[in-house]
């Protein structure tokens, strides 16, 4: 990748990737829970949050511990030379049930409560707030920490039963003429033995009215806004707007602009509907907001193609500003060309300038001032082409494996089967391309083979990289891939050289 400048960064060295933690670490033999699988995993933009969401609607939340322990944000500390040497560590914050199952009466379909993408927001006094979205309903949550109010300077201390601590009533007087005049109970309605009851020499002096305390704090959930009712086919992502106001949730055919305010309404900016719907060619299968300009919009299809469009420009963007795609070789068409070309995830860099795809194959790094083709494209799992029949017989050539970018823009990552994650560099001349499994040992499968070097087209800007071939069907350790286990769900620190990657119900955690 180039500069902003266009001086050419030198490539880094490879990064050494070790194991930080898991959270639901299955035991050996152990069953999973289909509810249990994770979905989606989304760090904010600050890095001390990390957001996970499974199969059974529940949100799970976890927060950042090392870089308070030093009174500080790591960058903060980093900044005036302090010697951090612990990596980050995380630990778990609070769950929700975001989403329960549906039934669409009128269309006699049953509505997942399985969470489909998170999206933080901007945080404020305090408190968190996130998007969650099932197929059909996008919720809007405040995170907060809430004082638990408790009763104290009751008599409670004074009076004490027996065996079982202090007595929940505690005004009792020593006089039973004070029940009557208070309409209270008589004295025979309280029929306590002599060694149930203590009092002090001279009885109670007065009596302690309740007192609320709130020295407690507990963490809060709360529901603030649903936006439903606004897509007719299964949403697929959702994405932040840099103004902090609004966001855009996107399903097969259609994008819809909201307003974080406005519930009830929203504005359709992308429509792809034909009007005979057996002229349908292509679908949307993600969306994603531009990092600082509010107006830029890009969209992916299962064409291959990646459209940016500017929202000034009209009220419905049916035209785009830029179309990215890649261009057919020459006698390479098959049955399986337009299924694997179909792209399941778009990430823009940090700074706006380059966007990531992920289709089935490979993994493809475009310049948005270069629309002649990718800068890059690495390959991620090329042993599978000779296998596209068998995974189109069991389905899993339709898995939508999702892909990152790391906060330097000198990296990228996506998933694969078999538990495994690969890692390529992404600087014009690196030859990173490491593999590695989501395990407590993840260079336990690494692949040692040198990557091909980049092969240049028409200029040095334009770059087209082959990486990783790996002993096709087989992995470092003889063993044949599993393709019941896939590593669809990653996401990268935002500041960091720290990667979370969910396998099944389990999420790993590793730093370099």
């Amino acid at each position: 990748m180039n500069g902003g400048d266009g001086e050419v960064v030198a490539a880094p060295p490879p990064l050494e990737w070790k194991f930080s933690q898991v959270f639901g670490e299955r035991t050996a033999g152990e069953e999973v829970q289909e509810v249990d699988i994770i979905s989606a995993i989304e760090f904010d933009k600050s890095g001390d949050h990390l957001a996970t969401g499974d199969r059974g609607g529940r949100v799970v939340l976890f927060e950042r511990t090392d870089a308070k322990e030093h009174g500080g944000s790591r960058r903060d500390l980093e900044r005036i030379d302090y010697p951090v040497s612990r990596h980050p560590e995380f630990r778990y914050k609070t769950e929700f049930q975001s989403h329960e199952p549906e039934f669409d009466y009128l269309k006699s379909l049953e509505i997942e409560e399985k969470i489909n993408k998170i999206r933080w927001c901007q945080t404020a006094n305090g408190a968190l707030f996130l998007l969650s979205t099932n197929d059909k309903t996008i919720k809007f949550w405040k995170v907060q920490e809430k004082k638990v109010k408790k009763i104290s300077e009751m008599n409670t201390d004074l009076v004490k039963s027996n065996g079982n601590g202090s007595i929940a009533s505690s005004s009792v007087s020593s006089s039973p003429s004070l029940y009557r005049s208070n309409g209270g109970c008589s004295d025979t309605s309280l029929s306590f033995s002599s060694n149930d009851l203590s009092f002090p020499p001279g009885g109670i002096s007065s009596l302690h009215l309740p007192v609320v305390t709130s020295n407690e704090t507990s963490l809060m959930a709360r529901c603030r806004r649903v936006y439903a009712h606004a897509h007719d086919y299964h949403i697929n992502s959702i994405s932040n707007n840099s103004d902090g106001e609004t966001f855009v949730s996107a399903d097969d055919l259609r994008i819809n602009l909201w307003n974080l305010e406005i519930s009830n309404q929203s504005f359709n900016i992308v429509d792809v509907k034909p009007a005979n719907m057996e002229d349908l060619t292509e679908v949307i299968t993600s969306a994603e907001f531009h990092p600082t300009h509010c107006n830029t919009l890009a969209y992916s299809s299962s064409k291959g193609s990646i459209r940016l469009i500017d929202l000034r420009q009209s009220a419905l963007c049916d035209t785009h500003s830029k179309l990215f795609e890649e261009q057919e070789a020459p006698g390479t068409r098959s049955f399986f060309t337009e299924i694997i070309a179909s792209i399941s995830d778009i990430k823009f860099g940090k700074d706006g300038r380059y966007i990531l795809s992920r289709d089935y194959m490979t993994l493809k790094l475009w310049d948005i001032n270069m629309d002649s083709g990718p800068v890059s494209t690495f390959q991620v799992h090329e042993y599978l082409r000779p296998k596209l029949c068998d995974l189109y017989e069991n389905d899993s050539i339709f898995d939508k494996f999702e892909c990152c970018l790391s906060g330097d823009g000198q990296r990228v990552a996506t998933g694969s089967y078999s538990n495994l994650f690969r890692v390529f560099g992404s600087v014009a001349g690196s030859t990173e391309a490491t593999t590695l499994e989501a395990s407590k040992n993840p260079m336990r499968r690494q692949v040692q083979t040198p990557a091909r070097p980049a092969r240049s087209l028409s200029s040095s800007l334009t770059r087209v990289v082959r990486r990783g071939a790996e002993s096709p069907g087989i992995d470092a350790n003889g063993n044949s891939f599993d393709f019941t286990t896939k590593l669809l769900h990653l996401a990268w620190h935002p500041s960091e050289n720290s990667i979370a990657c969910a396998a099944a119900n389990s999420l790993y955690m590793y730093y370099a």
